[in-house]
């Protein structure tokens, strides 16, 4: 009996419940592979097409146990180093770099898309924080974190001929964002280039794109810290980490008390991919694989499951020490986003190519996804497939028009792999012309089929309307009001709540043990480099391109790669909120929330350890933004989609008599004082407020040319105080004409300032009311006093009018009969 035969009899003795290879392919045993890992998960579950078409193959390549079909190596090598040596062995088989011979055997589209996706380009990101530091591409998205180019075929463009159209359309709408290439991020200051900061300090926004914003793009294995922990490529998402990053599996050669390993081994995805874990069995990607990158910039993953950033550790744990750090963050429990309350992960309404890309260059958020609310639930006058394509997605400020879009009968062929639910009716479609393949049409009502395992079944906004299912305040906001549905992005009314970080105050601290290495080229050039006591960060983006070199294509990771740069970077806020959202007009033409962007304060620390600028915010290009000259504030108040999605929409005055919401700021940006004003607190006299103490430090340090709070985007004459949106040409904060439609502050007054006694049929009323008992108690009373009102003013002018039309026609009747006398 072979060796490894016997080796692999007594790891099985010592199995626990999970399934075992062997069990169901007992050729498996047979393999080299199965000498250490006899006991590891099956990849996929037990009869799976997958599983049959990985163990065809592996036979047919010598592999009975089928690993070398994605993992390469040896087989039949007799020792862990011989099975694993040589630059085919693939730790990581979805890592980019590699996936092309291994996921691409069968995903070979998407594999492709993968270099074109937002989620490697991350060119949105790079261009948001070159906008802070003073606009340095304009609103141009020249780089990516890779040199990349779309195909010179339109037709490579995954989707139907429908969506390739409507993307032709925005792309000549929005030719800055949906561009042709991207150029690679250029370099970062280096040792022998920190001279350069003192002329070019805005230069330092290199070191912090490359240390901080970049970690998360695909083609590396990113920050390896509690919360963060995954694969590469296709295994980011699909091969499941804990957030301890600790190995749960059955496998005894895999360590189970050092992180970086994934929880079990098998691949999550669609609902017929069973996953074990701990003998729970799921399907879908678990949101939190999502959150592992999305939990900065506009945090939306955290946010959807319902968590928000806090700057205390409380409430202590169970030991008494400080809240545990998630991706490095703590956070208290918020409202959690309506879907993932009833069991909808992201993947349940992001379509394939919102995620993998199209294969064409999407440089931002909003022009990457093509999905919106109405999809699904439609309005009260249409069903979803009676919608125009492009409703709500209009990249104009009115309304789409046009024919139903209907259903599609077949789903897109790259996407059939995953699980294929009946249609029904037709599968419904995206704003922009794809179909959501789990998603479809029954009847009037619409069935989503998630990825975890159930069958949420709807009922559009028409259907709702019908059967008299709405509300007395949605019918009001939505066909009452039908300028909300033309102009206003559905989550604007129905976020409940969104993470403000206002001021970013970012310091990037340069200090070199000998700073005087650095003061001219000709000694910088002889300066020493990384290791040597000075502040230095790890460069993602050099570490990616690292993994392009051929003796580093196969790493699972960036463990000692030798991509350290000058700059260490902490950060800072100047509060935090969450409350009462901020209005504006986003890049598709529709009143959106808003959120702060990249609000960047600048500190940059020399390498003498003095400050080049303190508390600086740059300025973007001369006539950007509303601006003159000087050009606008670089901080920027963004268009989002909070994820925070609840049932019960915001009050009407929460918008209506909110100066916050009018973009105005908090408490109409009163409640601070001027932050371009240094503020000294001590010993002062009470009439002018002389400090008497000389030794009495500055508090607070000015922050030049923020003359407003961090909240306010505009005044009340309109002009504008920061940037609000940096990709797309039609985003802006609300316009004179719309605030002044939507403000209806004071309104109250309205009638309070007569009441009871200032004029003499109002103080009548007001006394016979009070007499009766009619004067209202609650705000439902008060409600239908207004109402009662209401009705009784327009019936009575109504009756005015009806009385002055008819003694004009009697008048007339009159005179004519008269002349006929005559």
């Amino acid at each position: 009996m072979p060796l490894r035969f016997v080796a692999f009899i007594l790891l099985s003795l010592s199995a626990h419940a999970a399934e075992l290879l062997v069990k169901h392919y007992p050729q498996a045993a047979q393999s080299g592979c199965m000498t250490c890992h006899g006991q590891i998960e099956m990849i996929r579950e037990p009869g799976s097409k997958m599983l049959e078409q990985i163990m065809e193959k592996g036979a047919k390549l010598g592999d009975p146990a089928g690993c070398i079909v994605c993992h390469g190596g040896d087989s039949e090598a007799l020792t862990k180093e011989a099975a694993h040596a040589g630059p085919e062995f693939y730790r990581d088989p979805g890592s980019p770099w590699v996936n092309d011979k291994t996921c691409a055997q069968c995903h070979s589209e998407q594999c492709d898309a993968q270099w074109r996706s937002l989620m490697m380009t991350e060119a949105g990101k790079i261009q948001g924080t070159a906008w802070a530091f003073g606009g340095l591409s304009g609103y141009e998205h020249v780089w990516a974190n890779y040199a990349v180019k779309n195909p010179s075929d339109p037709h490579a463009r995954h989707g139907t001929d429908t969506y390739r159209q409507y993307m032709e359309l925005l792309k000549r709408l929005e030719p800055g964002v949906f561009v042709d290439k991207h150029e690679p991020l250029p370099e970062a200051l280096g040792f022998q280039d920190l001279a350069k900061l003192k002329d070019k300090p805005e230069l330092a926004a290199f070191t912090y794109i490359r240390t901080e914003c970049q970690r998360c793009h695909h083609a590396v294995k990113g920050r390896e810290v509690r919360g963060d922990f995954r694969g590469m490529g296709c295994s980011s998402c699909h091969i499941p980490y804990g957030n301890e990053g600790l190995y749960e599996g059955a496998d005894p050669s895999i360590a189970k008390d050092k992180p970086g390993h994934m929880l079990v081994h098998s691949i999550q995805g669609t609902r017929e991919a069973k996953v074990t874990a701990n003998n729970v069995c799921y399907s879908g990607v678990p949101v939190e694989t999502c959150t592992t990158c999305h939990d900065r910039g506009k945090r939306i993953g955290v946010s959807f499951q319902g968590l928000m950033e806090s700057a205390y550790e409380s409430p202590a744990s169970a030991d008494g020490k400080g809240q545990p750090a998630l991706h490095t963050k703590h956070y208290i429990a918020m409202q959690q986003d309506v879907h993932y309350q009833k069991g909808m992960s992201c993947q349940d309404y992001h379509v394939s190519s919102d995620v993998h890309g199209d294969n064409f260059l999407a440089a931002s958020n909003l022009a990457a996804v093509q999905i919106e609310c109405a999809d699904c639930h439609g309005t009260p006058d249409k069903y979803p497939w009676e919608l125009p394509l492009g409703f709500m997605d209009e990249f104009a400020e009115k309304p789409a028009t046009g024919p139903g879009r209907g259903v599609a009968q077949e789903q897109l062929k790259h996407t059939r792999q995953g699980t294929v639910f009946d249609k029904k009716d037709g599968y419904l479609l995206t704003v922009r012309g794809n179909p959501y393949e789990n998603v479809v049409r029954d009847g009037n009502e619409v069935i989503i089929h998630t990825a975890g395992g159930k069958d949420l079944r709807i009922k559009p906004l028409k259907l709702l309307l019908v059967q008299n299912l709405l509300s007395p305040a949605a019918k009001t906001a939505m066909c009452q009001v039908k300028g909300h549905l033309d102009r206003m992005e559905c989550y604007t009314c129905h976020s409940s709540w969104t993470p403000q970080c206002y001021g970013c105050h970012v310091t990037i601290d340069y200090t070199q043990p000998n700073p005087h290495d650095y003061y001219s080229l000709a000694a910088a050039l002889k300066a020493p480099g990384p290791g040597n006591g000075g502040k230095e960060a790890f460069d993602w983006v050099a570490a990616g391109r690292k993994h392009a070199e051929p003796a580093h294509r196969t790493d699972r990771g960036e463990s000692g790669y030798p991509t350290i740069i000058p700059g260490k970077i902490s950060e800072q806020r100047s509060y935090t909120r969450f409350e009462d959202i901020i209005l504006g007009v986003n890049g598709e033409g529709r009143i959106s929330p808003l959120a702060p962007g990249c609000q960047v304060s600048a500190t940059i620390i020399g390498p003498d350890g003095k400050p080049i600028i303190t508390n600086h915010i740059f300025r973007t290009p001369a006539g950007t933004e509303g601006s003159g000259d000087k050009g606008q504030l670089s901080i920027d108040m963004s268009p989002t989609q909070p994820h925070t999605t609840t049932k019960n929409a915001r009050s009407c005055e929460s918008c209506h008599t909110s100066e916050k919401a009018l973009g105005y700021g908090i408490g109409g940006g009163r409640l601070t004082r001027p932050w371009d004003e240094k503020h000294i607190v001590d010993l002062e006299t009470a009439n002018d407020k002389e400090i008497l103490s000389r030794n009495a430090k500055v508090q607070m340090e000015a922050i030049e040319g923020l003359e407003h709070d961090w909240s306010r985007i505009v005044t009340e004459d309109g002009v504008q105080v920061q940037t609000v949106g940096h990709h797309f040409k039609l985003s802006r904060p609300l316009n004179n004409a719309e605030r002044t439609k939507m403000s209806r502050q004071g309104a109250c007054q309205a009638c309070h300032q007569t009441l009871p006694e200032k004029d003499l049929a109002v103080s009548l009323l007001h006394h016979v009311a009070a007499v009766t008992g009619q004067i209202p108690k609650s705000g439902a009373e008060h409600d239908a006093l207004l109402s009662k009102i209401l009705h009784t003013s327009a019936w009575s002018k109504a009756g005015v009018a009806a009385l002055l039309l008819g003694g004009v026609g009697f008048g007339v009747w009159r005179w004519r009969r008269k002349r006929r006398t005559v």
